[in-house]
């Protein structure tokens, strides 16, 4: 199995494309696309370079996989999919929690909460095939109620459920976030064999270093600065609760929300030829 990686500095997300060397079959993981609030604009340089290598290598791409509805990027993934149009753009079935409740917040009247944007949602521990690539979802919810890690093969594509050892875990004080659930989920991850290669979702570099995107589950057990194997619950929640009542929003929360949840589809063309996105104000003044 032979796995390649993007990042995408102005949102520091990590894109993965996962394939077999022998039959060529492939998929892709929480692909970019690149979004300037300010202007508006909506362009295809992270996606350009993914379809570049995937059309170099010669790959079949069978999945564009979502790890769950990113709330600091926007999915290519429809983009990606006019070039492959055989891919199935997949999320967990569990979407459909996340789509009920944006859909109240972002009051989203017409937005279907069945899932149906997406071309597969699969079950929790069912695995399925991509070719010759099986994909074993595991339930990471914590982050989102909607997390999914993928096993494949030796490795494991934990999506914001698990950082690398020196940054931690994913936020959780989204709507339906879960410090406590997110502890049980990345508990089960460390139930993997220690030497499962563990590929995450996103990189913040600590103290100037250089990017890092792949770590174990050995190293992440032994070393993870906010949850090891041998942190309580109870110490877990208590700091994951207090760092959280700490953040700003992601910068990009509404739009991509807006767009992930109908499976990167953008909002529909109004009677002017254009589209627009939603930001619900709150008023804190008198």
């Amino acid at each position: 199995m032979k796995i390649h990686h993007f990042y995408d500095a102005d949102t520091s997300t990590l894109t993965y494309v996962v394939f077999d060397e022998a039959s060529l079959d492939a998929v892709i993981i929480d692909p970019v696309l690149d979004f300037d609030p300010p202007s508006g604009k909506v362009e295809d340089t992270s996606a350009k370079k993914v379809l570049s290598y995937v059309k170099d290598q010669g790959l079949k791409v069978a999945f564009i996989l979502e790890t769950h509805a990113h709330a600091d990027h926007l999915s290519s993934s429809q983009l990606l999919k006019k070039y492959f149009p055989q891919a199935k753009v997949a999320i967990s079935s569990r979407i459909k929690m996340v789509q009920e409740t944006f859909k109240s917040i972002l009051n989203l009247p017409h937005l279907p909460m069945d899932g149906s944007q997406f071309d597969f949602l699969f079950e929790d521990e069912i695995p399925f095939q991509a070719g010759s690539i099986t994909i074993l979802p595991m339930a990471t919810p914590g982050h989102t109620p909607a997390c999914s890690s993928f096993v494949i093969a030796d490795n494991v594509f934990t999506g914001d459920a698990l950082f690398m050892p020196d940054y931690g875990t994913g936020r959780c004080d989204f709507p339906q976030g879960s410090a406590k659930n997110l502890f049980h989920s990345i508990s089960r991850l460390y139930q993997l064999p220690d030497e499962t290669n563990v590929f995450v979702g996103h990189d913040y570099p600590v103290n100037a270093r250089e990017l890092r995107f792949q770590t174990t589950i050995g190293e992440s057990k032994a070393n993870n600065i906010q949850l090891k194997a041998s942190t309580s619950e109870a110490d877990y929640v208590a700091f994951r609760e207090g760092r959280d009542k700490t953040l700003k929003a992601p910068r990009l929360l509404f739009p991509s929300l807006q767009v992930n949840i109908a499976a990167g589809h953008l909002p529909e063309t109004e009677a002017n030829g254009k589209s627009y996105l939603k930001i619900p104000l709150t008023k804190s003044y008198f």
